[in-house]
């Protein structure tokens, strides 16, 4: 992790981080209820102790709903702001009658959005902003004068970017003064394209390969922190056997099954240290509210350590169904 990544957060705590998208209650704009309260409590006490302390929100997530519910238990439980860490997004707009879905990451837009987030949350401050998307009409200068602005106004400590390539976050440094100290990006053991690209050159196999090579190079030679969205891959490979869609699915799930088993850990801790144990240190995002499901994450960072080369590389030939090349 990046000495800028690190200044972010408070000291301690696991590398993993809590993903709020499902906490609120559904994706429409009815009130939080009293439920919705209730299974935020319980999700945020599993996340802590698993040692979770790093909150990831967008403004989008649950129509707003994911931050409010947040907000509210921060303020049932004085002195847990102080303890934690909360990262949020901003850039897409969803889709309203007569307006399609869109992005915007223009300097008003920025400001405005940040400043909804943090009404939300009951906070004077997020620790970490990230652009949650490209945004085709996006200015580096204008990014870069809402970033100063938020600064200066002790709104956002850090800035990072989410699901951006390396020659895009390279573009936007350019007009930044200080360094992005993160992006979030999709990738699990389901989502291989981020390892594909950087074996798959000068193959005929890299062609039908979507993420932009050079993007995990670009931030581990910058100190940019790689988060990992839909780390979890959804259950595939550590809920039931449904969740699996094809035979090479089925035998990775076995085989996870298998390594946790034989170390006394979770299928959860086997799948993410799979992803932890690649140098450039990746931080999963764990999505699930479950509190089960969260407080199995935690052996993840000590199941890293241990894996094997042998053990690592055979997870990922198991889903790819095929010889690496």
């Amino acid at each position: 992790m990046s000495a800028a990544a690190e200044s972010y957060g408070p000291g301690g705590g696991s590398r993993l981080i809590f993903g709020c998208m499902g906490l609120g209650g559904a994706w429409n704009t009815d009130p939080v209820s009293k439920a919705d309260v209730a299974a935020a409590h319980q999700a945020v006490d599993a996340a802590l102790e698993a040692g979770i302390r790093l909150f990831d929100h967008a403004d989008i997530y649950r129509h707003g709903k994911a931050e409010a519910v947040f907000g509210t238990v921060l303020k049932e439980r004085p002195g847990l702001r102080e303890s934690i860490a909360i990262q949020t997004k901003c850039g897409i707009r969803l889709g309203e009658p007569g307006i399609p879905g869109h992005y915007d990451l223009d300097k008003a837009t920025i400001l405005a959005r940040v400043d909804e987030s943090l009404r939300r949350l009951g906070t004077e401050q997020v620790e970490v902003l990230l652009l949650h998307r490209p945004d085709p009409l996006l200015e580096p200068d204008e990014v870069a004068a809402a970033f100063a602005e938020l600064r200066a106004a002790g709104k956002v400590r850090s800035f990072g970017v989410s699901n951006m390539s390396g020659e895009q976050m390279r573009l936007l440094q350019g007009s930044l003064d200080e360094p992005l100290v993160a992006n979030q990006l999709e990738m699990s053991l389901a989502r291989l394209d981020w390892l594909e690209s950087g074996v798959l050159v000068n193959h005929p196999d890299g062609r039908g390969v979507s993420f932009p090579h050079g993007t995990l190079e670009y931030c581990r030679e910058n100190g940019v922190e790689l988060q990992a969205w839909g780390a979890l891959a959804q259950g595939v490979f550590s809920g039931t056997a449904s969740a699996a869609s094809s035979s090479d699915e089925l035998a990775t799930a076995d085989l996870v099954t298998q390594l946790a088993e034989a170390r006394s850990t979770s299928p959860e801790a086997i799948v993410l240290g799979w992803l932890m144990k690649h140098p450039a240190r990746i931080r999963p995002v764990i999505g699930t509210t479950n509190p089960e499901r969260i407080r199995a994450c935690a052996g993840a960072e000590e199941q890293a350590a241990l894996m094997s080369r042998t053990d690592w590389y055979g997870l990922w030939s198991s889903v790819r169904g095929r010889p690496l090349p």
